[in-house]
């Protein structure tokens, strides 16, 4: 029986390239690469799952034409000399395994490359915002790039073309130019950073030239069987950068020049601003889904003849099929979707969208780059174990085992999803009657549709897991005398974590007094005068539910702004943090740093200033507790001597205070030694 989804899965042919469906993998940075810029095996196990998964094309992010010139991303693949060929072609051969393509980005960062090199060239010579940031940093003068003579451009487009040549030797029979957010390309492209007065700048045409010129190259060295993909951003957001009109204007010069139009948005340089280029690029949790769509859309409007591809918080298949299907492009690029679930296109093409593991836009994959270490994923435990599961397939138990899983959150329903999987009997206790733990209430506000979305498929997984012959036993709670006389071979705990609320404040129990969460889920105990206690991602998302109930709203948060702020950034990722940040002075909620919680009233609370001492009195008929939580260690040390102590695994924020993320890869990791 076909899919319901009938264009992505149209087939279609480029250049006598065949690709079986619309659906690829937006470029991606794993860090698996050598120091040195090879390509290992576990990248190509890590991009495997793509592979498997059932997308037309992979590709593999930001790769640089040669290491020696530009270089701006450790673990960064090389192109530039012929024998990193042999590694690409181990991407490329597994991608033929499975009916698909390797692609990969392929990059000259031009000014991004001070962030590691000696010199940055560019269509013009300028600071950017970025080399100010890392110069105030460094306590050095900051550097100007050099202008690219007419060798050097002419040097840097036979770069471009010997990189996509030795893809092409490789196996492989398509590419991406980087011509998008800043880089080098785009530093030609776009008149906020080209000045030239020659015939490489001034009207657009002329910007377009060096793009032109690098694609022709790529065309030289490939031949006519081999598909260009081109990356622009659709706008780059920055008031003298260039826009959608113009971006339109460009794709007509391109359009004979290449064979797809990849529309993504904004710039890499804004490190004091709001961060746009990083928002478009990868949205959050409280943006729209679709988020760039209408740039693509705009493109294919003006350039029907034109193949384009659009990306961003493109979530799922349901929302690519209809992008397709009202011709607004040709292809959808996902990243972080896929990530959250390889299987996507499988799972769809066999109409069965319900079992599709959604992303929750987290941002979890990206903090890798920061470390660096290899990209991971908060609900895919298995994306970090492509080399050990390779196949994607957890092994079966040698030993069949009677294993009790004790807590319905995401560590212990994702630990009953392993065990089953692994061929164990296994029986989950929650104590209330529902399965979901903290994400029941993170899900509450009208805003976490991810979140919701991530919580209907908990509960549909736990689902199959009992038709596959879990017990989950609801209004249950695992005693130290059912345990016993069950006789288990193995112990999961995963209880979670009991909300701080400290009884050394005075008032602390009133009844006006909630878990923020909790009153999230029962909007009645909330008045109409709340005041949030805590500064962090649960305090703030507490406060911006109540903002859009209605509710006069304020925060207090004991730390200064500085601090306050990094607290912020830690709990609720860099991104998220800016987005609340923004939203919050767009809705005129006021924060209060510095500022401790001292005592209760029943029409008010007191607040101490932490750094003057005075207290002051803020009247609310609501008071919000979002202090933290602490794990539930007594209860850990009361439960654990129920099974041999060898198999008896502390898995969530009962273990350590944490994220979906760290509770899922734990249960996963340590059940499939079970």
């Amino acid at each position: 029986m076909n899919s319901r989804y009938k264009h992505v899965f149209s087939p279609i042919r480029i250049r006598g390239v065949d690709f079986k469906n619309r659906i690829f993998l937006a470029p991606a940075t794993p860090t698996l690469s050598t120091p040195d810029g090879y390509v290992t095996r576990e990248l190509v196990d890590w991009l495997r799952m793509f592979a498997r998964g059932g997308i037309t094309t992979l590709c593999l992010g930001n790769c640089s034409i040669d290491r020696r010139e530009t270089y701006d991303q450790s673990y960064q693949l090389d192109l530039g000399q012929d024998d990193f060929i042999y590694g690409l072609s181990l991407y490329a051969d597994m991608c033929k395994q499975f009916g698909c393509h390797a692609s990969l980005e392929i990059n000259h960062a031009g000014e991004g490359t001070l962030m590691t090199g000696p010199v940055g060239y560019s269509a013009s010579s300028f600071i950017s915002e970025d080399e100010e940031l890392r110069a105030s940093y460094a306590n050095r003068p900051p550097i100007p790039t050099t202008e690219m003579t007419h060798e050097k451009i002419n040097e840097v487009v036979e770069m471009f073309g010997s990189a996509a040549g030795r893809m092409k030797r490789a196996g492989m029979d398509i590419v991406m130019v980087h011509g998008a957010h800043g880089n080098l390309i785009s530093q030609f492209t776009s008149p906020k950073f080209n000045k030239r007065t020659d015939e490489y700048g001034g009207s657009t045409e002329k910007r377009a030239r060096f793009a032109i010129e690098v694609c022709e190259s790529i065309r030289k060295h490939c031949g006519e069987n081999f598909v260009i993909e081109y990356r622009c951003s659709g706008d780059e957001e920055a008031p003298d950068g260039m826009h959608i009109a113009e971006t339109i204007e460009l794709a007509g010069y391109l359009k004979d020049h290449i064979d797809i139009l990849h529309v993504s948005a904004g710039l890499h340089s804004d490190p004091r601003g709001p961060f746009t280029y990083h928002r478009n690029w990868c949205q959050n949790y409280l943006m729209e889904r679709c988020f760039n769509v209408h740039y693509a859309r705009d493109i294919k409007e003006a350039h029907p003849d034109l193949l384009v591809s659009t990306v961003g918080s493109i979530m799922n298949i349901e929302y690519a099929e209809e992008i397709i299907s009202n011709g607004w492009a040709d292809f959808v690029s996902m990243c972080r979707p896929l990530h959250a679930d390889p299987d996507m296109p499988i799972k769809y093409a066999e109409n069965r969208p319900e079992d599709v593991r959604p992303c929750i836009r987290c941002d979890t994959c990206v903090k890798h780059y920061r470390v660096p270490k290899p990209m991971y994923c908060a609900v895919n435990p298995m994306a970090t174990m492509t080399t050990e599961l390779r196949d994607g397939v957890i092994p079966q138990a040698q030993q069949k085992k009677k294993v009790a899983v004790i807590g319905g959150g995401p560590a212990g329903l994702q630990s009953l999803e392993t065990l089953i999987a692994r061929g164990h009997d296994v029986t989950l206790y929650e104590k209330s009657s529902r399965i979901g733990g903290n994400v029941v209430g993170a899900a509450e506000p009208s805003f976490k549709n991810d979140m919701q979305e991530y919580l209907t498929w908990l509960r549909h997984n736990a689902a199959q897991c009992a038709e596959k012959g879990a017990r989950i036993l609801l209004n249950t709670e695992a005693t130290k005398d059912i345990l016993e006389t069950e006789n288990y071979n193995a112990l999961v705990i995963a209880v979670g974590a009991d909300p701080l609320i400290p009884d050394s404040i005075p008032g602390i129990r009133k009844p006006h007094v909630h878990w923020a969460p909790d009153a999230q889920e029962e909007r009645t105990k909330m008045g109409e005068n709340i005041v949030v206690v805590g500064g962090g991602g649960v305090g703030y998302e507490a406060a911006l539910d109540c903002a859009n109930l209605g509710k006069q709203v304020s925060v207090i948060e004991m730390l200064d702004e500085a601090n306050g702020k990094m607290k912020l950034r830690e709990s609720a990722s860099n991104n998220v943090a800016l987005e609340l940040l923004n939203i919050f002075s767009a809705k005129e909620i006021p924060v209060h740093y510095s500022s401790a919680l001292s005592e209760i009233k029943d029409g008010s609370i007191i607040v101490k200033n932490q750094i003057t001492g005075e207290l002051s009195e803020m009247p609310c008929d609501t008071v919000l507790l979002a202090m933290g939580m602490q794990e539930r260690w007594r209860m850990v040390d009361d439960l654990r001597r129920c099974a041999p102590e060898s198999n008896v695994h502390i898995v969530g924020d009962c273990r350590n205070i944490a994220t979906i993320a760290e509770a899922i890869n734990q249960a996963f990791q340590a059940c499939i030694h079970i």
